[in-house]
């Protein structure tokens, strides 16, 4: 009899089960180049779909039925069960409904009373047959791993079958969509080559330019070291992302290393960084995948009949280099589902550049660096992390979880942070409360463009509108979440080509600028908050060095409103800890080890870095749970689609209003249109919104061109 994986494909030949399985053993082998993982690999290949031997399966693939009415995965997962190997149980029961935890597990590998011993002993008997293989060949492997470790090679073995068997599943299905998927070699020397023949273009005289170069020599020296985690933390304007690229390329070449994959932790950075890459590198060269590209399941029969080869590589990253989001690269590596999974293999053997990487959440600090590590020693991954903040990660007596060794690619930072001073900092009436407008009045007697950052949406809008009633500034802005991407990325531009254009300009914000945003403005007023904010802020002013040949500089003033409103509690507990700090001694803003000293006491006096115990739940195999608890980013919000943003959204509208149901494409598309409002907005303006039957809603009430959604100040 001949056995069958998949039913026809579009010239009518059906996907033998034999060859699915053989098919699905060498991408495997593709995966892995660790001897030991590669016989793992192999047999997770064969057993993932041992349970289509059943007869009840060929009768529904060659008969019909509902889909998902014949389930075969828990056979699959009873034959690895029998042999102790757990690792591979649990991947194949989760190949299609994702990984369980290890109490579901336990039921799913009960044979249910269908299921006899002698029958499924006959099930076992023409598997081996049909493949060719004997019992012996799925013995199980000593892998001596820490059960945290287990835990990261049981994510890592999933990623791996689920891109396998899909792969193969596509090849049958659909020949042309598989053809258009190709692998682009990370061609380290020519890719060196294009980024030095870039930097050689550029002008190198000034102190700025040699300190500039004299960092990237040290850097690029270092390139050769083992694989594992080094920090590259340096002020603005010294080259961070060329830096940083170019090392990952040598290094990269020194370990035979795939991919090179940039993290940063907001859109504006990543439109940002992929401008400047490809402008360099090129196009074909780099990849941009973000969290706003929709995570639902695709299955390969309803994928696209004009394939892309990017928009093939956004679904398993293999691609050269690659940039994306710490929510996207988290939120997969924590996921138990097949579809946000599927990248998380092809991040062995890999570079993970992290930018701005104090922004990572301090309450899920233990999981995070605990994955990272498991990464290095399992997957071969090494990693960079970028900022002029740099936290402290490394492991300390009060910090046990933290990384064991971080090599620094920088030489006497103390140094090169004092040589590049750019700012003078400045506590607004040596911090004593003030009313807003107090504050407004103060800023207005300096003269120049001047940035404005406050902790809240309502307290940027309330500036703003007090201050346009001024004739001070050529032009006023206005920047907040209120507003979306695209509305925010226009506004971004629009003031970089004032300050480029030296108008003077006024801009309140949100902190959404203090990361990623390269403005240049000579005086920035920031609201209490934590350190790394105020730090970052203060890269928004004279980040170019312009005020430095004429002896000035940037001028930071941190201010304290009277009934302040935080964002949070977290966020209010360390404002206060840093306004205590700073009053201290407001000059500690210019040591480098100032933040360092001030992350390590705030993890140690304020914080749980494992505050919803996702370690334990790692520890225990808890899957479902882990993706259940672990969210960069709580969703507290509602998404509004912005109706009359523009033409183009009413169109599009019009467009999916009589569609069943939305897909990838057009949640992709909705992204750049949309603002997040808490569920408190949503009682507050009924009848200015409706909740379509395709589950998402859209915001018909008023959207300002200067301030996106109108929230009315009380």
């Amino acid at each position: 009899m001949d056995y069958i994986a998949h039913s026809k494909n579009a010239a009518g030949k059906v996907h033998s089960l034999k060859d699915h399985l053989e098919e699905t053993a060498y991408f495997m082998r593709q995966f892995t180049s660790n001897t030991t993982f590669m016989r793992v690999f192999v047999q997770v290949a064969f057993m993932h779909d041992m349970g289509k031997y059943a007869l009840q399966f060929q009768r529904y693939i060659t008969q019909g039925g509902r889909r998902g009415s014949v389930p075969h995965a828990f056979l699959g997962a009873v034959f690895a069960r029998y042999f102790k190997q757990n690792e591979i149980a649990f991947v194949v029961d989760g190949h299609h409904k994702g990984l369980p935890d290890r109490a579901s597990l336990k039921n799913d590998t009960i044979l249910p009373p269908e299921w006899e011993q002698k029958k499924y002993q006959e099930l076992t008997k023409l598997f081996l047959q049909d493949i060719g293989k004997s019992e012996k060949e799925f013995e199980k492997v000593n892998l001596e791993l820490s059960r945290l470790q287990r835990e990261l090679f049981i994510r890592y073995l999933f990623s791996a079958l689920t891109d396998a068997d899909w792969l193969s599943t596509e090849k049958h299905l659909d020949e042309k969509i598989f053809a258009a998927r190709k692998t682009i070699a990370l061609d380290y020397d020519y890719l060196i080559a294009i980024i030095e023949k870039n930097i050689n273009e550029k002008d190198k005289d000034g102190p700025i330019n040699l300190l500039r170069n004299e960092v990237r020599h040290y850097a690029l020296s270092l390139a050769t070291g083992p694989k594992g985690f080094y920090s590259l933390g340096l002020p603005t304007g010294l080259g961070k992302t060329l830096i940083s690229v170019t090392w990952a390329l040598m290094h990269a070449k020194q370990h035979k290393l795939k991919r090179i994959v940039i993290v940063v932790p907001y859109l504006a950075i990543t439109d940002q960084t992929s401008k400047t890459l490809k402008e360099i590198l090129g196009e074909t060269w780099v990849l941009e995948h973000h969290s706003g590209y929709n995570e639902e399941e695709i299955r390969p029969e309803q994928k696209a009949k004009e394939p892309h080869i990017k928009k093939l590589a956004t679904e398993n990253w293999d691609y050269p280099i690659i940039v994306t989001t710490t929510v996207q690269l988290f939120d997969s590596l924590f996921s138990n589902k097949p579809r946000r999974c599927r990248k998380v293999h092809n991040l062995a053997e890999s570079i993970v550049i992290f930018d701005e990487v104090q922004t990572f959440p301090p309450s899920l600090l233990d999981p995070i660096l605990s994955v990272l590590q498991d990464m290095r020693d399992i997957m071969g991954t090494s990693f960079l992390f970028c900022t002029a903040t740099q936290p402290a990660f490394e492991k300390r007596e009060n910090f046990q979880n933290g990384i064991d060794h971080i090599s620094p690619l920088v030489k006497a930072p103390t140094d090169i942070f004092k040589h590049t001073k750019r700012v003078t900092y400045k506590g607004v009436e040596n911090f004593q409360p003030l009313s807003l407008e107090e504050v407004l009045e103060k800023m207005s007697a300096d003269d120049g463009s001047t940035l404005m950052i406050c902790n809240t949406r309502k307290n940027a809008l309330k500036a703003y509108l007090e201050i346009k009633k001024t004739n001070k500034w050529n032009t006023c802005y206005h920047l907040s979440k209120a507003m979306c991407p695209d509305h925010r990325k226009k506004i971004i531009e629009q003031i970089r080509e004032d300050l480029k254009n030296q108008k003077c300009i006024f801009a309140a914000s949100t902190q959404l600028v203090e990361a990623g945003v390269d403005f240049d403005f000579p005086c920035v007023y920031r609201e209490i908050a934590p350190l790394e904010s105020i730090i970052q802020a203060a890269g928004r002013c004279n980040r170019d060095g312009k005020l430095l040949p004429e002896g000035r500089l940037g001028k930071v003033y941190i201010f304290r409103l009277e009934e302040a409103v935080f964002p949070d509690a977290l966020y209010k507990t360390l404002s206060l800890h840093t306004l205590t700090l700073l009053e201290q001694n407001i000059d500690k803003l210019h040591d480098y080890d100032f933040f360092t000293e001030y992350y390590a006491g705030i993890v140690h006096l304020f914080i749980d870095t494992d505050k919803k115990r996702i370690n334990e739940a790692r520890s225990e195999f808890k899957f479902e749970t882990v993706a259940d608890m672990f969210h960069l980013i709580e969703d507290k919000t509602v998404s509004f689609f912005i109706a009359d943003y523009s033409a183009k959204t009413r169109d599009f509208l019009d467009k999916i209003k009589s569609k069943e149901f939305l897909n990838k494409d057009d949640y992709d598309y909705m992204q750049q249109y949309c603002v997040q409002v808490y569920r408190k907005f949503l009682e507050e303006t009924q009848g200015q919104w409706e909740e379509k039957r395709q589950g998402y809603h859209v915001w018909y009430g008023p959207y300002c061109e200067d301030t996106g959604i109108c929230l009315e100040i009380k």
